[in-house]
């Protein structure tokens, strides 16, 4: 420090201590330089560069952990820069970057090349180095860049060495990240984790399911397609406990899946033991009473809803026709899209959403339709369909009446059922026939995700199906959406048996699989 104030007080040319660290923009992770300065006058610490209160905060706590016999808190007036500077930023990981700026242009620690570091972790009053949340994301930003070295707080380790080809070092105070820059002590970057994938032994088992053969095989094909389900029964008749064993019989996710899927749970903050590898598809259930935000993302910070927290997951929406209706309305565009963009005044986020919408309502307020204890008023029927009908519905490719289960069945002597692990067989064979197919297009992993124009290039109908699929929409003129979900759904339907062409059986299948309009497909197919 001594030689930087000589300098300035000779009028030498002095230069801004620049070093690397990472912001969090939706759920990617972007450069951001950290400059120190120090200038002539009142001691005094600033720090710009568009930041929030976290950031703001940083100045007391560097001031505390610089109270430390080793370090010194410069007598000057303190500038801080966090570039680029038209970029909102957020969050106390910018604290160690701020450190090591102000140590080096102080001359504190002496560092041969500190550009090829990266640097992430709050401070702490006692210059403990705290872990922090968007490691993962922040660590891909730092390879993208070709910084080749990263430091972190030693908690954030295994989930920052998530990243090939990254050095990655962990320490538990400033001290020894100097101790080491000035090579004064010597680190191992940390060993790269190899995750391993478990067979679903899961307590959540389709075995458990009796008397419901009909509707999974519904499940399987909405499974083996990525396509949205709704599923309407009476209370108890097991559609909540159907819905939540679909994750058991989705395939399993690739390693890009998993490390997209991992990077939103970092910047939600809800990684569990900081750095596993989520390889297991999500599963999400918001309650009805869940807001628009919570659901889409947003607040303040604009953080992940649960539609981006249930990427190449499942989506279940349990009593659908309980949720308000401006949140359903705002599910339309991103079912579509398969992305959500979050505006704000400052700053826009755009997050991943490439989900499976499971639904599940009654057919009545009370739930007990052509029952004696019914005593639902026309209006009142109609006016809870309401809610769901039009848009959403239609962009549901399969709607399925679930029957109650006979109470005697259940009792008496339970036949062996087909388990989790059997029936996920099925739907990856299914799959493996579609990634073949679409092996050449980018970002199409199932028929789900189907265009209108390649659906017009890949879906062959033979010559019944064709006429099949004609007279359905002669009769009863759907629209163009309905048109390409009902061909996405029989192109599934022909994976399942591995044919290459749309058959009869495919197109007849598909349009029974809405049972809303059940009752007019039945006179049409016959």
């Amino acid at each position: 420090m001594r030689s930087c104030i000589s300098e300035l007080e000779t009028g030498g040319i002095t230069k801004a201590a620049t070093v690397n660290s990472f912001g969090i923009a939706g759920v990617d992770g972007y450069k951001v330089e950290v400059e120190a300065e120090l200038i002539f006058g009142q001691p005094s610490i600033s720090i710009v560069g568009l930041g929030d209160a976290a950031v703001k905060e940083a100045k007391e706590r560097l001031q505390a952990a610089f109270t430390d016999p080793v370090f010194e808190f410069p007598k000057m007036k303190v500038v801080l820069n966090l570039a680029p500077s038209n970029i909102k930023k957020s969050g106390s990981h910018f604290d160690l970057a701020m450190a090591i700026s102000l140590l080096i242009r102080s001359d504190q620690v002496q560092v041969e090349d500190v550009s090829k570091f990266g640097f992430v972790g709050e401070v702490s009053l006692n210059a403990h180095l705290r872990p922090c949340v968007g490691i993962l994301p922040m660590a891909m930003a730092a390879k993208e860049a070709g910084i080749k070295n990263l430091v972190v707080p030693k908690s954030n380790v295994f989930e920052a060495s998530l990243v090939k080809g990254l050095d990655v070092y962990g320490f538990e105070t400033l001290q020894e990240v100097c101790s080491y820059l000035e090579g004064k002590s010597s680190c191992l970057p940390a060993e790269p984790r190899c995750e391993t994938r478990s067979e679903h032994h899961d307590l959540i088992d389709f075995s458990d399911v009796h008397g419901q053969d009909a509707i999974i095989e519904y499940i399987l094909v909405a499974a083996a397609g990525g396509h949205n389900m709704l599923m309407i029964g009476s209370p108890g008749c097991g559609k909540s406990m159907i819905a939540k064993r679909i994750p058991s019989v989705l395939p399993s996710l690739s390693e890009d899946e998993a490390l997209e899927t991992t990077k939103i749970y970092s910047v939600a903050g809800l990684l569990k033991s900081r750095g596993g590898l989520i390889l297991e598809r999500p599963f999400r259930s918001p309650h009805h009473n869940a807001s628009t935000n919570s659901i889409i993302g947003g607040g303040s910070n604009a953080t992940p809803g649960e539609i981006s927290l249930a990427h190449n997951g499942v989506l279940f929406l349990d009593e659908i026709a309980q949720f308000n209706k401006k949140s359903l309305d705002a599910l339309r565009q991103p079912m579509e899209d398969k992305i959500v963009t979050v505006s704000r005044v400052k700053h826009i986020n755009t997050f991943p959403c490439n989900f499976m919408l499971v639904a599940a309502m009654n057919p009545y307020p009370c739930g007990y339709y052509g029952q004696d204890q019914c005593r639902c008023t026309d209006y009142e029927v109609l006016k809870y369909r309401q809610k769901i009908f039009g848009p959403i519905v239609d962009r549901i490719d399969i709607q399925k009446y679930v029957q109650p289960v006979n109470i005697l069945d259940l009792t008496g002597a339970i036949p062996a059922q087909r388990s989790s692990i059997e029936l996920r067989q099925r739907v990856e064979l299914a799959r493996l026939f579609q990634q073949k197919r679409y092996e050449n297009m980018e970002n199409i992993h199932c028929n789900a995700q189907m265009t209108p124009a390649l659906i017009k290039a890949f879906y062959v109908l033979d010559s019944e199906g064709d006429r099949l699929m004609r007279l359905a929409f002669e009769k009863f003129q759907y629209s163009a959406r309905s048109f390409h979900k009902f061909l996405k759904v029989a192109k599934t339907f022909a994976d399942m048996d591995e044919s290459q062409n749309i058959r009869r059986q495919d197109v007849a299948a598909a349009l029974m699989a809405r049972d809303l309009d059940k009752e007019q497909m039945q006179m049409l197919v016959v």
